[in-house]
């Protein structure tokens, strides 16, 4: 039996398999398709996605494929400078396409021993309290827990019949890769005066001499998994832009929609819930690909916690508790960036305030904390102000912080050198530090970065430990 199964391919699936591995989990992820996607979904990565690949020490390889933009941030297509002393070491945008992310994550599974097999799509699945049977076209395979990674239309969401409330599409947009014969100064003084009034409009390079193409559809589609044709994207580029730029021999094409839903469980028994299979939204802020990492992020630890035997009774469940409400908000914060982007009276009244009121940091701020998620705060209870929100990457007096987690493990950082972790060093590592940068005297960190515990007494650490950690051995 196979300690986990994960359903889809995607970021967040391999994410979810590499942060199993490290911890000696048996994984095997099932991807239905044969040959990695490569339709660009996604530009980029946000301040916290940037983190936890550093976290896990893999953020130098993505350096080293993307491009780094500190100019600033954006809500509803309202461009605003960063706030000054944003809470992170990382205070950019990491533009990346997505198939790159992929291919880097997926690298990343596999190196870690995580078992891939593509052309494998789940059909069916059954739980019970042993674990879960997965059935594939031609085979049956068994595993203790499942993970439902495979996106909007998820087979996994709808076999365990988990509602998915919220609202159909509305709006459309067409999408895809081609070259045009445009001039380049030409395409770009159109391009900027059509997204003076219509900011879902695009059209710019993107690398080996073709250009990204994101232009409104004419209506919404029944089925929005049928490509556009090239003739329908040039016919909706003369609508928009009076011109279809010489548009031609397109690398893919693609429709999406701003279809908003949200799983009402992450969890049913042994089965959970990640990514776009727990939740989508419109593309707007570009947080989709970073929620799904941030969801793996999340529940790896505390899945390879219940599987290796020390996870406290109710850390599953507390996947769902944090995640579910942080997916919430994310639906939120876009379905006001969409009223906010139409070009109705009454909107764009709204857009012109909120643009006024981004000038003032305190809100410039707030907002791009929400959009970078590095402004998450899981209820810990009362305590210490840092209880509960993940902790930049802080200075030591030798080295960084996030060198010390690249093994997924939790983390006392101490700076008066007099405390401990006991009975839990199988599973807590401890840096005693008088230099760190922090505002209390230590903090324990969980595997995800997020501060556990803030204080200086043991007795206040133990419990904590218990609480997050189990029981201690010996």
């Amino acid at each position: 039996m196979t300690d986990v199964i994960i359903a889809g391919g995607g970021p967040t699936g391999m994410m979810l398999a590499a942060e199993l591995r490290l911890h000696g989990v048996d994984v095997l992820v099932l991807e239905k398709e044969t040959q990695p996607n490569e339709q660009v979904r996604s530009l980029g990565l946000h301040v916290r996605s940037i983190e936890i690949l550093d976290q896990r020490g893999l953020l130098e390889r993505f350096l080293e494929h993307g491009t780094q933009y500190p100019g600033g941030g954006r809500f509803a297509g309202i461009d605003t400078p960063w706030p000054e002393h944003l809470d992170t070491a990382h205070a950019y945008i990491l533009g990346i396409p997505q198939p790159v992310t992929d291919r880097l994550l997926a690298e990343h599974a596999a190196e870690l021993g995580a078992d891939i097999r593509r052309g494998s799509e789940l059909v069916g699945l059954s739980q019970d309290a042993d674990g879960v049977t997965v059935e594939l076209a031609e085979t049956r395979l068994r595993a203790r827990y499942l993970v439902g990674c495979d996106g909007g239309r998820s087979t996994v969401r709808k076999l365990l019949g988990v509602g998915f409330p919220g609202e159909p599409a509305k709006v459309e947009w067409l999408r895809g890769e081609m070259e045009v014969t445009t001039m380049p100064e030409e395409l770009a003084a159109i391009v900027a005066e059509v997204r003076k009034t219509h900011k879902g409009f695009g059209v710019g390079p993107a690398g080996n001499g073709l250009y990204g193409v994101v232009v409104p559809a004419e209506k919404v589609t029944e089925d929005s998994t049928v490509p556009p044709t090239l003739d329908e994207v040039k016919r909706q580029l003369r609508a928009f832009a009076g011109t279809d730029f010489g548009v031609h021999s397109p690398r893919w094409l693609s429709r999406f929609g701003d279809a908003t839903r949200q799983a009402e469980r992450y969890r049913v028994g042994r089965v959970f819930l990640a990514g776009d299979a727990a939740h989508v939204h419109p593309p707007l802020g570009g947080q989709g690909l970073n929620l799904g990492i941030q969801d793996a992020f999340n529940l790896g630890w505390k899945l390879a916690a219940e599987i290796n035997g020390w996870a406290p009774v109710d850390l599953l469940d507390s996947y769902h508790s944090e995640r579910h409400p942080v997916g919430a908000d994310v639906l939120n914060n876009t379905r006001a960036q969409s009223e906010l982007m139409s070009t109705e009276p009454g909107s764009q009244a709204v857009r012109r305030l909120v643009t006024e009121l981004m000038d003032f940091e305190v809100v410039s701020r707030y907002l791009m904390e929400k959009v970078t998620a590095i402004g998450i705060r899981y209820d810990f209870g009362d305590g210490h102000e840092l209880l509960g929100k993940r902790l930049r990457d802080v200075g030591l007096g030798s080295g960084r912080l996030y060198e010390q987690m690249h093994r997924g493990r939790g983390l006392l950082l101490d700076r008066t050198g007099g405390l401990s972790v006991g009975g839990w060093a199988d599973r807590v590592d401890s840096v005693d530090d008088a230099d760190a940068e922090l505002g209390a005297p230590a903090v324990l960190l969980r595997p995800d970065g997020h501060v556990a515990w803030a204080g200086d007494d043991q007795a206040g650490l133990d419990t904590q430990l218990s609480r997050w950690f189990g029981a201690p051995v010996g």
